[in-house]
């Protein structure tokens, strides 16, 4: 009775009274890779929240980006409208036409600051280098006076919300001055990032 008894314990799995090299060096090797699966489970959850947030994040900040570019176009016109008032009737205006040209003022000065709230902001472009990630070159500037490629005249304002070009701004851009100066002094570096202006139809 005995003798079957000790018989049972030793088939169950586990009870070996002495284990051989062999058997725990491949229970080490399995603990071993459970550990690592065990890591790289908890890293991918980790990474797994870490970019579900960045994208509930990118959800909220640019969800409006859409609606944001069609109220640039309405601040373009408020502004057309209040630079369509000549000087002349800026100085003497009545008072009708003074409450109106402030109304649209106020207008547009409540506009902007709505869509800076949402982190929409205008591009600096005036006097800075052509840069074709911002900016989109409409006409070329004979200038000497500056490096070719520096930004002379915006005709249309850019816009970025957060970090994404929301509008490149309307630029004309130099010609003729000397070769923007490059980090390296690589000659090569200037002609890559040479400004390709549209098409100027008075030549």
């Amino acid at each position: 009775m005995a003798d079957e008894t000790t018989t049972e314990a030793k088939d169950i799995p586990g009870n070996e009274a002495d284990p051989g090299p062999e058997r725990i060096a491949a229970l080490e090797a399995e603990v071993v890779d459970l550990k690592n699966r065990l890591l790289r489970t908890l890293a991918d959850m980790e990474n797994l929240r870490r970019r579900t947030e960045r994208e509930m994040a990118d959800t909220r900040q640019y969800a409006v980006a859409n609606f944001a570019r069609d109220m640039l176009n309405v601040g373009d016109n408020l502004r057309r409208a209040i630079a369509a008032v000549p000087e002349e009737m800026r100085s003497h205006p009545d008072p009708a036409l003074a409450g109106l040209i402030e109304g649209v003022e106020v207008t547009e000065r409540g506009l902007a600051q709505t869509l800076q709230k949402f982190g929409v902001k205008p591009i600096e472009a005036k006097g800075q280098k052509f840069d074709p990630t911002r900016h989109q070159a409409m006409f070329e500037i004979e200038d000497t006076s500056v490096p070719s490629g520096t930004v002379a005249d915006v005709v249309q304002a850019g816009y970025v919300i957060g970090d994404r070009v929301l509008r490149p701004a309307m630029v004309g851009i130099t010609k003729g001055g000397p070769k923007p100066a490059t980090n390296a002094g690589n000659d090569n570096a200037a002609g890559e990032t040479e400004p390709q202006a549209a098409d100027d139809p008075s030549g």
